[in-house]
């Protein structure tokens, strides 16, 4: 896991938010940008600060952790 906060402002990564988060309030997401080899993933709230870059084999981990299984 690398916390990203040099590496540029993500502005070129196609944002999306999770479908998880809550949606009665749009700033309150999880947003998760895909490349061929990381998902990034930042605080919609602060969209122009730190995100995190995962190995897509940790995302996956995570996940499985994350729903429980």
């Amino acid at each position: 896991m690398i916390q990203n906060a040099s590496a540029g402002d993500g502005s070129e990564l196609a944002w999306f938010k999770s479908s998880y988060s809550d949606t009665s309030n749009g700033h309150d997401c999880v947003e998760v940008a895909t490349t061929p080899h990381t998902i990034h993933i930042r605080d919609s709230k602060n969209a122009n600060g730190p995100h995190l870059s995962l190995a897509p084999t940790t995302w996956a981990d995570f996940l499985v952790y994350a729903a429980g299984g």
